[in-house]
């Protein structure tokens, strides 16, 4: 999460906060979080915080996406935060209609478009591979694509090699501040064409005309330049020996 500062800003002392689908890198200030996976293995992406409020027994080990209401009474909290959850689950809808109905308010963190339909992000593909959806966050509404492996295939559909190394953090998420209600919903295509014209519209009006060399391809160009400069020695010493 990009913005854990400006969400503390927004809570006061006696708020109370969850956090959905955070096992990876719990919110230290919720009082309860709600994953599928148990407490005592949280924290892949580093060690448990000291200041972590929520404890084992605030911890709601529970399919997110098993279609039956969360164990939280309607607007039982003040603030929810989901962030970088919603692009792995299967029904990220219905997560967000219990997210409206368990909370006042909270903060939606996603992969942005430009991320997510870019090459080379994790390995030789387009985007994370457990990924399963594109999301457009707009005012008031977040909206999912089916991700198709087409993006792999058709270079037309994506950002290439290099591009993702340009983004600021800021670019690489999309978010969605919410008070009350938001729209969430599927977006769904009738003919192949629509889908094509979503996934390019959305690349030719954010690629940039020239893109900086990434690393690998500066380095590509320094070995290029040895190799010639050793080519260029090899033959003056056989011109001069001659």
């Amino acid at each position: 999460m990009i913005a854990p500062t400006r969400v503390l800003a927004r809570l006061h002392a006696d708020d109370l906060v969850l956090d959905v689908g955070g096992w990876a890198d719990p919110f230290a200030r919720a009082d309860w979080v709600i994953d599928l996976m148990p407490y005592e293995t949280r924290g892949l992406y580093g060690a448990a915080a000291p200041d972590e409020r929520f404890t084992a027994e605030t911890w709601v080990v529970r399919d997110i996406c098993d279609r039956a209401p969360w164990p939280f009474e309607d607007k039982q909290f003040d603030f929810a935060i989901c962030s970088h959850t919603l692009e792995d689950v299967r029904d990220p809808v219905w997560v967000c209609s219990e997210l409206q109905r368990v909370a006042k308010a909270g903060y939606i963190e996603v992969p942005s478009r430009q991320e997510e339909q870019s090459f080379g992000v994790q390995g030789p593909w387009v985007g994370w591979s457990h990924h399963r959806w594109l999301i457009d966050v707009d005012a008031g509404a977040i909206r999912f694509a089916h991700k198709s492996q087409l993006l792999d295939h058709r270079a037309a559909d994506r950002f290439t090699t290099g591009f993702h190394a340009t983004l600021r953090p800021e670019q690489r998420v999309s978010a969605l501040w919410w008070e009350g209600g938001f729209i969430a919903e599927e977006r769904f295509f009738n003919d192949p064409s629509e889908y094509d014209d979503y996934l390019r519209s959305f690349v030719a009006a954010h690629r940039p005309r020239r893109l900086p060399f990434a690393p690998w391809a500066r380095e590509h160009r320094r070995l290029a330049g040895e190799r010639w400069n050793l080519r260029r020695r090899i033959d003056f010493h056989r011109r001069w020996r001659r």
